[in-house]
């Protein structure tokens, strides 16, 4: 069989490993903590290369998550909230834990036990399901809604991520989605290309909070050496784009990344962390504090839900 899947664990971080068998590329997961990407290993000249910034152990994983969020689901909304406050249906709701800024950031789900629902495994690709229902949890967010993750591997390196997310509750509830990979290349990010299809940058206060102000911005719109140009921005996605809306490639060892999110990801964020030896590409349907600002959020209905679909593809030069 081309595809594989089987359960480990490694340095106690319990994983789940998409394999495709052909060319030895694998996917890790990490159901227990967020439904998080730890790992994507392709075969570069006899080795293997992981392209995701993830964590060493089990005691790294706890002490960084909470800082640097890598890799995990980010719902019911994605980046920051000031002060963790926001109104809906005419109420004031206050979320429960707030980061060391003082604000709620990147949802609620980032440390809970996705349940894995299935596994597939054939000729043509490996997948993977899990889900995790939340109940109210936060005083700050009190509804009830589920959200599934389904992880599946294809030919050529291509990781498709699709996410459902179903509301249970008796109400309608506001909703974003996104995620918080951070992807690596080998040696330093200014020496790697970097481009994306914007039509705009969101412009933020000094709390990484949208103003509501867009301006226009194409400095990325060919591939262009990042060199030591920082980002915490988030960008709007130029609609109808047909190839990779951001690609990232290091063109000294020939290992590039290539985003396709489907429409209902509309939003880039991109983060350069002071390392320099990773970058974080967030793909997000709303912006930061959407619950607030209203830029991108969605309503999702009693019994009604909603997917978002986006595909990871790693060339190998």
């Amino acid at each position: 069989m081309k595809f594989s899947i089987r359960r480990t664990t490694e340095n106690e971080l319990q994983q789940v490993i998409i394999r495709d068998n052909d060319n030895g590329t694998e996917v890790a997961l990490l159901p227990d903590f967020g439904a998080t990407l730890h790992s994507f290993k392709v075969q570069k000249n006899g080795e293997s290369c992981n392209i995701i910034d993830g964590y060493r152990d089990l005691s790294e994983l706890k002490k960084e998550m909470p800082r640097s969020f890598k890799g995990p689901k980010l719902s019911p909304f994605p980046c920051r909230i000031p002060d963790g406050k926001y109104a809906f249906d005419n109420k004031e709701y206050q979320f429960d834990n707030l980061f060391a800024d003082g604000t709620a950031i990147h949802g609620l789900l980032y440390n809970k036990a996705f349940g894995i629902m299935d596994e597939q495994a054939d000729d043509n690709s490996g997948s993977v399901s899990m889900e995790y229902f939340y109940k109210q949890d936060d005083a700050g967010y009190p509804f009830d809604y589920s959200c599934q993750v389904k992880y599946s591997l294809h030919a050529d390196n291509v990781l498709e991520v699709t996410t459902t997310v179903i509301n249970h509750g008796k109400s309608h509830m506001p909703l974003a989605d996104g995620w918080h990979p951070y992807f690596k290349l080998g040696g330093k990010s200014n020496d790697w290309l970097l481009q994306f299809h914007s039509s705009a940058i969101v412009e933020f206060d000094e709390r990484l909070v949208p103003t509501g102000h867009l301006s226009q911005y194409e400095i990325f719109k060919e591939p262009k050496l990042l060199g030591d140009t920082f980002l915490d921005n988030c960008f709007t996605v130029k609609p109808g784009i047909v190839s990779a809306v951001c690609e990232i490639s290091n063109p000294g060892i020939g290992l590039s990344v290539s985003f396709f999110p489907d429409p209902t990801y509309p939003y880039l964020q991109i983060y350069t962390p002071a390392t320099r030896d990773s970058i974080a590409i967030e793909n997000l349907s709303g912006a930061p504090d959407c619950f607030n600002n209203k830029m991108g959020l969605l309503i999702l209905e009693p019994g009604h839900s909603q997917i978002f679909t986006l595909r990871y593809k790693v060339n190998v030069g």
